[in-house]
């Protein structure tokens, strides 16, 4: 059982533009374990990421992404500088993160999009990363994106045809570049009246998880603004991982450094497809699928877990 009262520490680092939170829990002696969160535009929400790994052996380091969470200014008080909100810039969020702390190699977790996050990070940075453990995989290429924006459809067609025709398209425009361009629009009316739409095509789409509970994912209305408005950006640009630089086609440069890729069977947001592609590609690599979970759950979560303690037993 890991120790709900361990010790946390947190602070903010300066970066261009920005002030990137971070917290630690657990020995600041221990093996560094980083922690980035879903999105884009999620948070460290309430911790519970803290609890997963024994503080005694372990000091677990999450962070804010940029423009999200604690992290400042918040993305809809800096619509300006939208376009420098990239992954890119995110990588070098982290790594001011790890050089303010001190620490030369770290074991690398994500959730959905922090999965995309960690793979980027270690592609860029893999002198860094002693291993890495992933839930919820995803690489955001645009055929995933174009599958949880439109052919997910094809189970939910009702919910879908009001999610198109919320999206308020122009000719020949992609749905999902639809809700990016009136998010981040000067007309914040409607920007809310489609963040609104957008959430209620993410709770549609996540229904059939074993896990789901009925209702918004979002009770404060800046919280919906600054997801839907991230997740959005993101994945209208395609995660800004295009032109060699898709996850997919560079997974194999990761040979040699350990990985799991844990999966829920059940995850119809995003299938177990791409895990399963990720690990065929990656020598060292090891795909685990939990049968009965969707979109990450306690299973999972369970399983990143027993993951770290087999990267840091070397």
């Amino acid at each position: 059982m890991i120790d709900e009262g361990a010790e946390t520490t947190n602070g903010w680092v300066d970066v261009p533009h920005a002030k990137i939170y971070w917290e630690g829990t657990g020995d600041p002696k221990g093996v560094p374990v980083l922690y980035l969160h879903g999105g884009p535009g999620g948070s460290l929400g309430k911790g519970g990421y803290r609890k997963r790994h024994d503080p005694a052996r372990f000091w677990t380091i999450g962070l804010d992404q940029r423009g999200c969470g604690k992290s400042l200014p918040t993305v809809q008080d800096d619509l300006g500088r939208l376009s420098q909100n990239t992954t890119q810039a995110l990588l070098d969020d982290i790594e001011a993160v790890r050089g303010h702390l001190g620490i030369q190699k770290w074991i690398v977790t994500g959730v959905s999009w922090g999965s995309t996050l960690a793979l980027a990070y270690a592609l860029r940075h893999p002198d860094r990363v002693l291993g890495i453990g992933l839930v919820a995989v995803t690489a955001t290429s645009r055929d995933e994106v174009g599958w949880i924006t439109d052919g997910v459809g094809r189970i939910f067609p009702e919910a879908w045809e009001d999610f198109a025709h919320a999206a308020k398209a122009n000719p020949g425009e992609r749905v999902v570049d639809a809700y990016a361009r009136r998010l981040a629009g000067v007309d914040r009316d409607d920007a809310r009246s489609a963040a609104l739409a957008w959430e209620r095509w993410e709770s549609t789409h996540i229904s059939l998880d074993p896990y789901w509970q009925p209702g918004p994912m979002f009770d404060d209305e800046r919280e919906r603004m600054t997801f839907a408005l991230l997740v959005t950006h993101y994945w209208s640009n395609d995660g800004f991982l295009a032109e060699g630089q898709e996850i997919m086609r560079r997974v194999h440069e990761l040979d040699g450094i350990p990985g799991y890729l844990i999966h829920g069977r059940r995850d119809i947001s995003g299938p177990v497809i791409t895990a399963w592609k990720l690990h065929q590609r990656w020598k060292g690599s090891h795909l685990v699928i939990v049968e009965g979970e969707g979109h990450g759950g306690p299973e999972s979560m369970k399983a990143l877990a027993q993951a770290v303690e087999e990267i840091a037993a070397g």
